[in-house]
């Protein structure tokens, strides 16, 4: 992708038990179709004696791959649920699986969305999310005198560091937003009078935790 995206922040699964029936969300990062068909194998291989293995997926960076099954459940009744909480957090690159084990309660059709969504979206919680922020390092060598001074204002700004050397001077490596880049410099360079080298590298995905919109958690 060449832009900044959300997904989940790591592989990783939560339940919800709902009038006796076992819900298990599993939900996981994937760049294809061929690792989402993987992931939905590997949690029906887990579960084998589940009702039912529902999921979505999105891939792509526009989301152009989109699939979703009820695997068995009246039609619309989950695969849709999951994903329409997938696309209502704004997640890219990301499949969840819903397993379902009977309790013994049908739920109906209204009931059967409530649940799958609230058990994609509380699964999401648990998991977390992340912004993936295109961000390029950026090589601060300063002197030790104007060490704390660039340690203060990177800590004021929230400007994350990747890594500190300390030599016959000290450098820092920072990762800066792209489109922060040119203020960034010229803000360090003002700060320490221009006592300082500063060198660009390369540019990368950097993940950044967000807070999940109460408002997109799951379908009422």
């Amino acid at each position: 992708m060449e832009t900044d995206y959300l997904t989940i922040q790591a592989s990783g699964n939560h339940e919800l038990e709902i009038k006796k029936s076992r819900f298990i969300a599993d939900l996981g990062r994937v760049s294809s179709e061929d690792e989402a068909k993987a992931f939905i194998a590997a949690v029906t291989a887990r579960e084998p004696k589940a009702t039912h293995h529902c999921w979505a997926y999105m891939v792509g960076e526009h989301d152009e791959i989109q699939r979703e099954s009820d695997n068995g459940e009246p039609s619309g009744t989950a695969g849709v649920p999951i994903l329409t909480v997938l696309q209502r957090n704004h997640l890219h690159n990301v499949i969840g699986v819903v397993t379902r084990y009977f309790g013994g309660i049908k739920l109906g059709a209204g009931g059967l969305i409530r649940a799958y969504s609230n058990a994609t979206s509380t699964g999401i919680e648990a998991v977390g999310v992340v912004k993936l922020v295109r961000q390029q390092a950026m090589t601060i060598t300063v002197d030790y005198p104007n060490y704390d001074r660039l340690n203060h204002y990177l800590t004021e700004n929230q400007i994350s560091i990747l890594d500190t050397a300390y030599t016959s001077a000290v450098a820092v490596t920072i990762a800066v937003d792209l489109d922060a880049v040119t203020a960034t410099q010229t803000a360090i360079t003002n700060l320490l009078s221009d006592r300082l080298t500063v060198e660009l590298g390369d540019i990368a995905y950097n993940e950044v935790p967000v807070e999940i919109n109460a408002s997109s958690r799951s379908i009422d």
